[in-house]
């Protein structure tokens, strides 16, 4: 199956699964799991940032189509997709995995820490923004920071839960024959 198709597959999948299952549930309106964006998180290492902030924007915007709301979930997936880069090259070395792998995991980021750091740091940077965006105030900064790390914390666990279910058989590439 080649990497388009493949991602065409997986987009479809992880919205519907977003919109259908993750949207109905609502725990205390204080949590609200997302797991949408781990598509941002398993595209290939060698993309092109525009084309990253690009499907970044279509899926936010998807998002946004399904819970009829103005451009919060297209603002937070295109900042995902802008800072991902950035975190990518703080944690794998230049000479790393992304030369020998094609897209980010446990096994090409070389081990669990760093993939949980780049994880986590998306993960809160994405619903920080989020929730930003949508109460568009800091009037109640405990209410912000609360909502903001448990739904980090759920959005976390259900990427990692994701990630042991569908395991992306990567293959190490070499230069040799």
């Amino acid at each position: 199956m080649t990497g388009v198709f493949k991602n065409i597959i997986r987009f479809v999948i992880i919205v519907f699964f977003q919109v259908f299952v993750l949207d109905k549930i609502i725990l205390h309106q204080m949590i609200t799991p997302y797991l949408y964006f781990i598509f941002i998180l398993w595209l290939p290492f060698k993309i092109n940032r525009s084309m990253l902030m690009l499907i970044g924007f279509l899926l936010g915007y998807t998002i946004d189509g399904f819970r009829y709301q103005p451009g919060f979930h297209a603002a937070a997936c295109v900042l995902v997709a802008y800072i991902r880069p950035f975190i990518i090259n703080l944690l794998i070395s230049q000479q790393g995995a992304e030369s020998n792998y094609n897209e980010p995991s446990i096994k090409s980021m070389g081990g669990i820490t760093p993939y949980f750091f780049y994880i986590g740091i998306l993960v809160l940077i994405h619903n920080a923004w989020l929730f930003l965006l949508e109460s568009w105030q800091f009037a109640d900064v405990g209410y912000f920071f609360i909502k903001t790390m448990l739904s980090s914390l759920l959005s976390f666990m259900l990427i990692l839960v994701t990630e042991m279910l569908f395991s992306r058989n990567q293959k190490f590439k070499t230069n040799t024959i």
